[in-house]
């Protein structure tokens, strides 16, 4: 009796074991396919920088990542996907490089200005320059998934940018009277105008000019 008892227990011990031991290893797995598809996204996002969205292919991913055609395939299933993956990589990106640190700064101008030099700092990141500027220009006369998707980030940036402008009226640094939305077009259409003169222009003065314009923009809104 005591043997069975003793047998009974050790298998419970054993299968309690086994069990975990699958779970780590199904965890491991799983761990290592999350990593890998982030570290696909992270070199499309650079590729994407560089070449172009459309440019992003399974293939061109493969060769980069030293993979082949099926494991990439097997983590996005077609290049539309791809693309909206590495879209939705980017906003996580520049979520956590230029939106979050900026909030920990005090609101008002200092945060506007916080915004605005994480934003410049993420785009020389890239050795392309900002995704966002670029893809949009890529897909903005091709109705579809990604331009909504692009469309629909943008929309919540600008959304973004007019609550700057809010905190900074109730800040008491902006007028009570401003428009919002009006600055912030001005304040998305100076970063465009800043990354044209940069990557495309090539100006040496480009950062001077951006300040220059911010502080001026800014001091109209006081």
């Amino acid at each position: 009796m005591l043997r069975k008892k003793y047998n009974s227990i050790r298998i419970k011990i054993n299968r309690i074991i086994f069990q975990k031991y699958e779970r780590s290893c199904y965890f491991r797995i799983v761990r290592k396919g999350i990593d890998t598809k982030r570290d696909i996204l992270a070199s499309g996002l650079e590729m994407a920088s560089q070449y172009g969205l459309e440019d992003v292919t399974i293939g061109s991913l493969a060769k980069t990542m030293q993979m082949s055609k099926s494991g990439i395939f097997g983590h996005f299933q077609s290049k539309e996907n791809l693309q909206l993956l590495i879209i939705s990589y980017a906003v996580r990106h520049f979520t956590d490089t230029v939106i979050l640190p900026s909030l920990k700064v005090e609101r008002g101008i200092p945060r506007i200005k916080a915004m605005i030099d994480n934003w410049i700092e993420w785009g020389d990141g890239l050795s392309g320059g900002c995704i966002f500027v670029s893809a949009s220009n890529e897909f903005s006369g091709r109705p579809g998934p990604v331009r909504d998707a692009l469309l629909s980030y943008q929309r919540s940036w600008l959304d973004s940018l007019a609550k700057l402008a809010d905190s900074a009226v109730k800040a008491g640094d902006f007028r009570p009277d401003i428009d919002i939305k009006q600055f912030a077009f001005e304040l998305y259409s100076l970063i465009l105008g800043f990354h044209y003169y940069h990557r495309m222009m090539k100006d040496v003065n480009t950062k001077d000019k951006q300040e220059k314009a911010l502080n001026k923009l800014i001091k109209n809104y006081t």
